[in-house]
């Protein structure tokens, strides 16, 4: 038998660079929509980025905008729900999502259910739907989620405390604007959570089982722009250089893992942004060593190669203690740009743990882990990032 068949997924196009943004009413016109919903949340409302945004689009389109920005860090069905009834109400023909992932994955979730009906929680899986989502255009402010460009939709149940995984390839937005410019108002903290958070799914990606020569030269090259930058962008924002060189990373890693998929960093990170409502990108940067030590056994050449473009020199190191170097540089680099060094500080509890391991083996991300681990195996990671 040949090789299995590969598919490969992102938007029809991306804008790159700076003051890309302001192309943003030409994308508008060009696809003959006349009333758009902006999905972005309240920090974009409060900064003003919300009303420059919808002002951009009034004056190229000749059409008042529909703002909603009630999306909320992971966002969840009742969001969703509230979202939906305000696209609904103003007859609207197309999204805009304005922000991090939080704002895309709400937007992404409000379209699907706008075209196929029913609720959110009949799409968790992969490929539910039956009905493309409105015109969709992805307006990226932070360096770190990839969902401005890929199919995954994350939603919180409400009623289940889980984080659902809707990964759909007509989830992926039409247009994706990554905008330097819009990424300076990220405080240092949230530059090195979603900068973590682009690290994990480059990670993730190269690890995976069904990983390609596309994925893995995306997922390489956003691993040493990353480990070249994140530290500048974290100490500096307005380091224009750090700044385009992570919007460009975090694309990278977005096309590595939206094809690749990703592992049980965010099996398990999904659990604890369900239960205790975390910082996804910091949960990824908690849990990332812990994982890929699990990993190690199974990919040790693909580790040696994360050391190298990581800063590593694995001269005359055996293959297993070059991939060792590659662990201890994450920590190394996660230290740097301040991530909490434990779960236990952020108030995860031991007796979660089985809950949340159960329910992790059970999340869609986890399907491509290079190693299959069993209950006990993902419990004991979770101590481990205590």
């Amino acid at each position: 038998m040949g090789e299995q068949v590969r598919r490969f997924f992102m938007p029809c196009v991306s804008l790159m660079g700076e003051g890309c943004h302001k192309e943003l009413g030409q994308v508008i016109k060009s696809l003959g929509c006349k009333k758009t919903f902006i999905c972005t949340d309240a920090g974009m409302t409060k900064t003003g980025m919300s009303s420059k945004i919808a002002e951009l689009i009034k004056n190229d389109t000749k059409t008042q905008p529909v703002i909603f920005d009630k999306a909320v860090p992971n966002p969840t069905d009742k969001n969703v729900e509230e979202g939906l009834a305000l696209f609904k109400k103003n007859k609207c023909d197309m999204i805009i999502t304005l922000g991090g992932g939080s704002a895309h994955d709400c937007g992404k979730a409000i379209g699907i259910v706008a075209s196929n009906g029913g609720k959110i929680h009949d799409y968790e899986g992969v490929d539910k739907t039956s009905k493309p989502m409105p015109p969709f255009i992805a307006v990226n402010t932070t360096a770190g989620t990839g969902s401005e460009m890929t199919r995954f939709c994350i939603i919180t149940d409400t009623s289940r405390h889980v984080k659902m995984a809707i990964i759909d390839w007509r989830a992926t937005p039409n247009f994706a604007v990554n905008d330097p410019l819009l990424m300076v108002g990220m405080p240092p903290f949230l530059t090195a959570c979603t900068g973590m958070d682009a690290l994990t799914h480059a990670i993730e990606a190269y690890v995976s089982t069904i990983a390609t020569p596309i994925t893995d030269a995306c997922a390489i090259e956003a691993i040493e722009l990353i480990a070249e930058n994140l530290r500048p962008a974290v100490a500096n924002g307005n380091d224009m250089k750090a700044r385009s060189a992570m919007a460009y990373a975090e694309f990278l890693a977005g096309m590595a893992f939206n094809n690749a998929s990703l592992g049980y960093v965010h099996a398990m990170a999904h659990q604890l942004g369900g239960f205790y409502n975390l910082p996804h990108g910091m949960c990824n940067a908690i849990l990332l060593p812990h994982v890929e030590k699990f990993n190690l056994i199974s990919k040790m050449e693909r580790f040696a190669d994360i050391a190298i473009v990581l800063g590593e020199n694995i001269e005359g190191l055996s293959a297993r203690e070059a991939a060792d170097l590659a662990i201890d540089a994450i920590i190394t680099l996660s230290n740097d740009v301040g991530i909490p060094s434990g779960l236990k500080s952020q108030g995860v509890k031991e007796k979660d743990l089985k809950t949340m391991a159960e329910n992790a083996m059970k999340d869609a991300c986890g399907f491509t882990n290079p190693r299959v681990p069993n209950l006990n195996d993902v419990i004991n990671i979770y101590k481990s990032a205590l």
